[in-house]
């Protein structure tokens, strides 16, 4: 009997490999696998927790390349253009002043520029780089937002969260530790960064509905001074589908952010929550205050109040689902609506009608 060779990809030791371990928005992890549309984190190659399903991280990331893409070729007139530009340009350009890789100052990038003040398409490479940085902060800010609430089940489902452990009774107990004050800001920088998406792509979509077009001079992105607040001045009102529309998860995503920044913390104190049943762990889980109406309920200097038992890690799946559905749908009528105004920018001049005799 011949021996046949192993496969390249079978471990050397001849162990099985580990199985997948799910995290779950209960705060108790589990091996079995979920059932269809069930929520779970798995760990992916990077290490980072992803929802095991229903996650359009990447087909966000695909509608950023398209719009990197769609800025060279509306201001260009061409993407092939743009790439025969490519091996002329200075590194300086794309990098100084956006990002780490470039180590000039601000004195000494002005100058560069003074000094190719004459090179063809200078003042529309520098714009050109510009908007781009509007369309990376949006690809970057949307991975944060993805990895904290991986981090943020991680945290839930796997860190002990009060040191040194002790034998608990049944029954629901609160906590507060280091690692539960780590919990609950995690919670809340996952609500700034949703705002942050918020206002860059407020941003992007006044740029493309506000193109520069004059490039006598290096000229200052429209949209310098616009946030979130300022989206009626995009010009898409509330157009049904975005992040533009009014109502859920936009409501609760303002307001949580307002309130972290703003005026306090979710709780005097941050506290996760445990449930025990026969000296296991059935639940943890973190409350939100009670909200009507858009608003967190008030009386007089009080507004913290937990009547409703709303359980933000049960919750926080589908709102970040939800913010990424309408974002999708915002980039996608963004990236439409810059190759319309690159096509009328460029478009060819009509002939003129044929003279009389």
């Amino acid at each position: 009997m011949t021996n046949t060779p192993a496969p390249r990809s079978a471990p050397s030791t001849g162990s099985a490999p580990p199985a997948l371990l799910f995290l779950t928005p209960h705060g108790v992890p589990r091996q079995d696998r979920p059932a269809t549309g069930e929520v779970a984190y798995v760990r992916d190659p990077q290490g980072a927790w992803r929802p095991w399903h229903g996650d359009l991280l990447y087909e966000i990331e695909d509608e950023c390349v398209r719009l990197h893409d769609a800025f060279a070729s509306a201001l260009f007139g061409d993407i092939r253009r743009y790439h025969e530009l490519l091996p002329a340009i200075p590194q300086f350009i794309p990098e100084a002043g956006l990002n780490s890789e470039s180590s000039l100052s601000r004195e000494s990038f002005e100058k560069f520029v003074g000094a190719l003040r004459d090179m063809p398409f200078l003042n529309e490479l520098l714009y050109l780089y510009d908007c781009r940085k509007l369309v990376s902060g949006i690809q970057e800010c949307t991975k944060e937002v993805t990895f904290l609430v991986g981090e943020f089940y991680r945290t839930l489902n796997l860190d002990d969260l009060f040191l040194p452990s002790v034998q608990e009774p049944d029954g629901v107990r609160w906590m507060t530790s280091p690692v539960v004050t780590s919990l609950t800001a995690t919670l809340n920088v996952i609500y700034i960064r949703l705002h942050s998406l918020l206002d860059y792509t407020t941003k992007l979509v006044h740029e493309i509905e506000h193109l520069r077009a004059d490039f006598t001079s290096y000229p200052k992105l429209s949209s310098s001074s616009i946030q979130f607040g300022d989206r009626r001045r995009t010009g898409w009102g509330e157009a049904s589908g975005t992040l533009f529309e009014p109502g859920e998860p936009i409501t609760e995503i303002e307001l949580v952010r307002n309130l972290v920044i703003h005026d306090g913390l979710l709780d005097d104190m941050p506290k996760a929550y445990k449930v025990v049943q026969h000296g296991q762990a059935l639940e943890k889980f973190v409350l939100m205050p009670d909200r009507t109406g858009g608003r967190l309920d008030r009386y007089k200097n009080r507004t913290l109040f937990y009547s409703r038992e709303d359980k933000i890690n049960l919750r926080l799946p589908n709102l970040v689902a939800a913010f990424q559905a309408k974002q999708l749908v915002t980039l996608q009528r963004a990236l439409a609506r810059l190759v319309e105004v690159g096509n009328e920018r460029h478009k060819p001049a009509a002939a003129e009608p044929p003279q009389g005799p």
